[in-house]
């Protein structure tokens, strides 16, 4: 049996999107909600954090350890369950100290995590360098890999798959943001498993496709062993598109703020800058182009982070 926490409030529902629908003329639009998923506003890492945490504690952990982005939503979901389960919280953040906190990084010091600033080429040195520390000092950390994205975190969209097609909703397509691999990965083992015959498209927020559809194939090979025999995928069996990655890492551009004010006023749905609103401008634009057919149904898999849009940073560019 494998250790699981079951924190996230699931399933999350799928609702139609027909005014987005209309107005973009293209196939049936659907959205599945992992932003509500619960935990601290929700998004797709407590699903990862449902196995991460339940295996740091099965090894007698008392601290979680992870790293990512000044406004990143994974570190934010990591530092409320360290707290709903009684655990410290060390996060290696890549940036500066602003002189006021806000969204994120302001739910991070709500929930009592220690944060440690670095540069983003020191980052791993930086982590694994606390982690030998905080062992030292007698403590047992667990390493909560970037994005959640292990074998372990990889779980939670395997079994995110088996709960979609429990709802019993036809899509052709499934399309959502990719970064780290975990979810994608997640999502191509499950479909696998629980026989999902429709495609998957990864929107890749700051990788090139290749490196991430290798990452997502090696993650969803080592995840199946967890479950079963192995099962072996190749990056060609992944499908990614890295045509919108090409600004960079939580550069919002006139797209993804032409994303953001289309979901939101045409089904008062919030994106975030940085992974939904990318992921979203890139649905978009393919349908724009006629990528999908119209008689197709897509479903949008929105995976939260709607904390980043109070983020000092965007303010000034969202408005």
């Amino acid at each position: 049996m494998i250790p699981r926490l079951r924190f996230a409030q699931l399933p999350t529902p799928i609702e139609p999107m027909p005014r987005l629908t209309k107005f973009l003329g293209g196939p049936r639009l659907l959205v599945k909600r992992d932003d509500q998923t619960g935990l601290a506003f929700g998004g797709n890492k407590t699903r990862k954090l449902e196995f991460l945490v339940a295996e740091a504690l099965a090894q007698g952990a008392d601290t979680l350890l992870s790293a990512g982005a000044l406004q990143s939503n994974h570190c934010r979901q990591t530092a409320a369950a360290a707290a709903k389960f009684g655990l410290a919280c060390t996060l290696v953040l890549v940036g500066e100290p602003p002189a006021q906190a806000s969204a994120n990084l302001l739910l991070d010091q709500l929930f009592g995590a220690e944060i440690i600033w670095v540069e983003k080429s020191r980052r791993d040195a930086v982590l694994q360098e606390t982690f030998e520390k905080t062992s030292l000092l007698g403590r047992k950390p667990y390493l909560v890999p970037y994005g959640g994205s292990s074998p372990t975190g990889v779980l939670g969209y395997v079994y995110a798959m088996e709960e979609f097609i429990g709802q019993k909703v036809n899509a052709d397509w499934i399309v959502f943001a990719s970064s780290s691999g975990g979810t994608q990965a997640g999502l191509v083992l499950g479909a696998r498993l629980f026989g999902y015959q429709g495609k998957l498209l990864g929107i890749s927020i700051d990788e090139p496709q290749r490196i991430l559809q290798e990452r997502v194939a090696d993650l969803a090979s080592e995840a199946s062993e967890r479950i079963g025999p192995r099962l072996n995928f190749t990056a060609d069996d992944v499908l990614v598109n890295a045509e919108y990655a090409t600004p960079g890492y939580g550069v919002l551009t006139g797209a993804e703020r032409g994303a953001i004010s289309l979901f939101a006023k045409c089904e008062g749905l919030l994106l975030d800058p940085v992974y939904t609103g990318r992921a979203a401008a890139g649905l978009v634009d393919l349908i724009r182009k006629g990528f999908f057919k119209t008689d197709e149904t897509v479903l949008f898999w929105h995976t939260g982070g709607q904390p980043a849009l109070f983020a000092e940073k965007y303010q000034p560019e969202l408005v």
